[in-house]
């Protein structure tokens, strides 16, 4: 298993500055958070499966002082990235929309993908609250593309000229999915480190982490922030 892939940080700025390279596609400021962050989960009206919270519905909320210890916290977090030039959103999740439009090859963020950008990027989150997001090491996983029995499947859909195939592959976001190893060993990223993962993009100097969401936990949504 190669935990080489993560370089871990002591602050915020180390996090920003730190230069993805060689294996290391994963930078993580480990942190032990202060506060009640499910107060604030309980405390939001959910509008459906998932909702976007705005720092002043945070501000809005009244809350116990460990609820308020989480609040500064989401705020901090939120400004910080905001300040830095990032478009953070704070969502709260019971649930992310499941693809069934292949049965054969979901695209939804349950399977392990990439993320990926026309310009220079990275990916930055944090879970607070509820289950929290793995991440493969880029050995351990297989691009579903190139699994024979999921090619031949893809073949059969596409109803193009053969040369067109490759477009049809990324046009559906099919080539941005992968499959986990029969041995491999995910890495969960835990609740309250700040990540920040490589994505795909022309100036990438190292390969895109290959991240996905966790299956919810029943009755405990999941409190995050993205961007």
């Amino acid at each position: 298993m190669s935990k080489n892939q993560i370089y871990k940080v002591d602050n915020f700025n180390d996090l920003l500055s730190t230069k993805f390279k060689g294996d290391i596609n994963a930078i993580c400021w480990n942190r032990n958070l202060k506060g009640d962050f499910s107060e604030i989960v309980n405390k939001i009206m959910l509008d459906g499966n998932m909702s976007e919270i705005f720092p002043q519905q945070l501000l809005d909320l009244h809350l116990t002082e460990q609820g308020q210890l989480a609040r500064e916290i989401l705020l901090n977090d939120f400004k910080a990235l905001k300040e830095h030039g990032k478009i953070p959103t704070l969502n709260i999740i019971k649930y992310y929309e499941r693809d069934d439009a292949f049965p054969f090859f979901p695209t939804d963020v349950y399977s392990f993908h990439v993320d990926r950008s026309p310009i220079p990027a990275d990916t930055f989150l944090c879970t607070y609250h509820g289950a929290s997001s793995d991440i493969l090491p880029n050995d351990q996983g297989i691009q579903k593309i190139l699994v024979p029995e999921i090619r031949s499947k893809l073949k059969k859909l596409y109803d193009g000229p053969e040369d067109g195939f490759e477009s049809f592959l990324s046009d559906y976001f099919f080539d941005l999915h992968y499959q986990a190893k029969p041995e491999a060993q995910p890495i969960n990223l835990g609740i309250g480190h700040l990540w920040k993962l490589a994505i795909d993009h022309p100036e990438s100097e190292v390969l895109p982490c290959l991240h996905r969401a966790p299956k919810e936990k029943t009755g405990e949504p999941r409190l995050m922030i993205i961007c």
